[in-house]
């Protein structure tokens, strides 16, 4: 059986660690694991990532956001994430089309259900079986990112606009509890990667 599963969060949540340790529990226990992540994934998307995250395209607006990010993930979901679930695989993304419904919708204040019109035609209606929502405060996030010389466009954006991401996370997580799973990521490495796969097993067995 195939399964999908996504990490969202806040900047620096840890989300690609996490990831990491989790795609090598996996496979270590026989899975076939393909580890993507978003925007990007593709020659395409990486190009469109670069994009995205230069940090000297101030003038971007919430509209070209949402377009370049839907556009990556079209790309992906269609040359990587589908082909791999096809073949039976677990896939293991990086953000997916939660990020856009929670930065540009709850973030910038963009209409949700015109967000998720777009979403559902790049992803020809797709959608995770689990997401897992690694939670931290926006400052700790931050500094987390700063510390680690990690800073993009979308990082620079001020405190309410990361206050109002991570609202939103919570709320789509409430909203759909049978799908998100939150963690709170402010702890260790090794305890958050410990409810990371207990509700990953879950799902698998």
């Amino acid at each position: 059986m195939t399964h999908f599963i996504t990490l969202e969060g806040p900047e620096g949540c840890g989300k690609t660690t996490q990831a990491l340790l989790l795609c090598e529990e996996l496979r270590a226990r026989g899975h076939d694991v393909l580890h993507t992540r978003e925007p990007g994934g593709t020659e395409i998307g990486e190009q469109i990532r670069r994009v995205l995250m230069d940090l000297q395209n101030t003038a971007m607006l919430p509209q070209v956001e949402v377009l370049l990010f839907s556009a990556s993930r079209a790309q992906l979901v269609r040359d990587v994430i589908k082909p791999h679930l096809t073949g039976g695989g677990v896939v293991i993304c990086d953000r997916f089309y939660d990020s856009t419904l929670a930065y540009q919708g709850y973030g910038h204040g963009l209409n949700l259900e015109a967000l998720r019109a777009i979403t559902a035609f790049a992803t020809e209606g797709l959608s995770p079986d689990l997401t897992l929502l690694l939670d931290v405060p926006v400052e700790d996030g931050l500094q987390r990112k700063q510390t680690e010389g990690e800073w993009n466009r979308l990082d620079a954006y001020d405190i309410p606009f990361h206050s109002k991401v991570r609202t939103g996370y919570l709320q789509m997580a409430n909203d759909e509890p049978d799908r998100w799973q939150v963690i709170d990521a402010t702890r260790s490495i090794e305890a958050v990667q410990a409810d990371i796969r207990a509700a990953v097993l879950a799902l698998l067995d």
